[in-house]
C-alpha cells in the first residue's frame, strides 16, 4: 500500500510518521522531494527558493516525483510505503503559484507516477494561529519565507484538490493532540 502524508510545513506529518515507524517496523519511509539521490539535489534547489520561474519549480517537482516513483515506489508496491509529501503537495503549490489548470496538473502527475496514484492520503489541516506559533519557533526555508498566507493558500488548494480526486483520504485537524491524531491515523490506515 502506497500512502501519502500531506500538509504544509509544521502541521505534524513528520511526528506522526515517526510514531508509525516505531509501531510498524516493516514500513518503508520516504519523502518528496529528497527520497532519492536526485531528490536530495532537487530539494536543495527548491528550498532555497532560487528558481525565478514557477513553471521550472513545477517541472523540478515532477522530475523528482518520476524518479522517486521509479526508484522507491514501483519496486516496493507489495510493501507498505509512507511518503512524507507527494503529488497532492505538488498540485497545491502549483495552484498557489497561479497555475490554474487542475486537470492538466493531475495529468502531469499521473505521467510522473506512471499512472499509479497512492492508495490512501492523510491530509493535515492547520489553522493560522497554530501555524504562526510553530513557524516562529524554527528557522524558515525559502518556501516558508513566502509567508503564512501563501502556506495557507497551498493548504486550501490541497484540500480542494483532494475532494476532486478519487482516492481515499483522511483529513486531520493538526491542532489536535499527538495521541488523538495518531489513533485516528492508525484506525484509518488499518496496517
Amino acid at each position: 500500500m502506497y500512502i501519502l502524508f500531506e500538509g504544509i510545513d509544521t502541521c505534524g506529518k513528520s511526528t506522526q510518521i515517526e510514531l508509525l515507524a516505531q509501531k510498524y517496523k516493516n514500513i518503508i519511509l520516504t519523502k518528496e522531494p529528497g527520497g532519492t539521490a536526485f531528490g536530495v539535489k532537487a530539494r536543495e534547489i527548491l528550498l532555497t527558493n532560487s528558481l525565478a520561474s514557477k513553471r521550472a519549480e513545477l517541472l523540478l517537482f515532477l522530475a523528482d516525483r518520476a524518479e522517486h516513483y521509479q526508484e522507491i515506489i514501483a519496486p516496493n508496491r507489495d510493501k507498505t510505503i509512507i511518503s512524507d509529501r507527494g503529488f497532492l503537495s505538488g498540485i497545491g503549490y502549483a495552484l498557489a503559484n497561479g497555475y490554474s489548470d487542475f486537470k492538466e496538473l493531475l495529468s502531469l502527475n499521473s505521467f510522473a507516477l506512471s499512472n499509479h496514484f497512492p492508495d490512501k492520503i492523510v491530509l493535515f489541516i492547520i489553522d493560522k494561529k497554530t501555524l504562526q506559533e510553530r513557524t516562529s519557533a524554527k528557522t524558515l526555508d525559502g518556501i516558508e519565507l513566502r509567508g503564512l498566507d501563501y502556506l495557507l493558500n497551498v493548504q486550501d488548494q490541497m484540500q480542494k484538490s483532494i475532494e476532486n480526486i478519487n482516492i481515499s483520504y483522511l483529513l486531520i485537524d493538526a491542532t489536535d493532540d499527538i495521541e488523538t491524531i495518531h489513533n485516528k491515523i492508525v484506525e484509518y490506515l488499518e496496517l
